[in-house]
């Protein structure tokens, strides 16, 4: 879909080592001390480690029930695990042409590093890696995994630096995140960082596949003017994928509403999609405070594991 041909990008500062000054500042100064716990992770996975019995509740998984406690209480009981510590994170970071736009407070682009920036922040300590794969319709760049702060503010470094995608090379996302799951590794966390703009039959089986062996979350970057067009005459729009420009009439309500209800469909088909696929959805917006986006979406997963309801 086309979108607007502006919009401010306040994190294009001249140096790349002042972005990632800002970013790392910003992270620990709102994160540190909220997400903390027995898993320093985004998603907060079972584990393998045997901990505690507790009273089964509904939503629990049956393979998990604690057989002896059971016979001896007869009360169901449900084995808990410590969430393991030692994790592995491989981040898809979609950086196509789509993403060099913004109309609000950033740039896609600029959003997408941020959730890097996080995700990193969350993910690297206590002897965690991460690596990333970076896609921009022209190339593709492995960082490998490692731990460490220094690792992973050189990761940050390399995909900050990544030049921008010419117009007419989109991403090949399904093919990028098959490139999660190559070489086969132990189990973790991949995370796809994407705007999603494509079409979802075509990135949804790799993304299923992905899902057998690794906890998955897909976070989807968006700007406002991408779900709804403003009234301001003549408007001209550019799809930066192909570089092909148009102007649209957007004083006209028809064509308003029916840009909005076709943008509604595109996301409903999105969300829907990356359900069936068993990945957990993050949605960040260019107009809303990413950072608190991500503490209530951690929040919740945290809630919906301790009351045993999340899928």
């Amino acid at each position: 879909m086309a979108a607007p041909a502006a919009g401010p990008a306040p994190l294009n500062l001249p140096a790349a080592e002042v972005v990632l000054r800002r970013l790392e500042l910003t992270v620990r100064r709102r994160l540190d001390g909220l997400l903390q716990g027995d898993h320093l992770g985004l998603l907060p996975g079972p584990g393998s480690e045997a901990g505690e019995s507790r009273e089964y509740r509904p939503g629990d998984d049956v393979r998990r029930m604690d057989w002896p406690v059971t016979a001896r209480t007869t009360v169901p009981h449900v084995r808990e695990t410590i969430a393991d510590r030692e994790l592995e994170t491989w981040v898809l970071v979609d950086l196509s042409a789509s993403l060099d736009f913004g109309t609000a407070d950033c740039e896609k682009r600029d959003l997408a590093i941020a959730a890097l920036a996080a995700i990193t922040h969350l993910t690297v300590r206590g002897g965690n890696r991460v690596g990333a794969v970076v896609a921009t319709g022209e190339r593709v760049v492995r960082v490998p995994a490692r731990g460490g702060r220094v690792a992973a503010q050189a990761l940050m470094h390399q995909v900050i630096r990544t030049p921008r995608a010419a117009p007419g090379e989109p991403t090949d996302l399904a093919a990028a995140i098959q490139l999660l799951a190559r070489p086969p590794r132990r189990r973790g966390l991949a995370v796809v960082v994407s705007d999603f703009l494509a079409d979802p039959a075509s990135w949804e089986r790799p993304l299923r596949a992905l899902r057998g062996r690794h906890e998955v979350l897909a976070v989807e970057v968006l700007d406002p003017r991408e779900l709804e067009l403003p009234a301001v005459g003549v408007l001209t729009v550019v799809d930066p994928e192909t570089g092909q420009v148009l102007e649209v009439q957007t004083g006209s309500k028809k064509l308003r509403e029916r840009y909005a209800s076709a943008a509604a469909e595109q996301r409903v088909a999105v969300a829907a999609a990356l359900r069936r696929a068993g990945a957990a959805h993050l949605q960040l917006r260019t107009d809303r405070d990413w950072l608190l986006d991500i503490v209530r979406f951690v929040a919740a997963r945290r809630r919906g594991r301790s009351a045993g309801a999340l899928r």
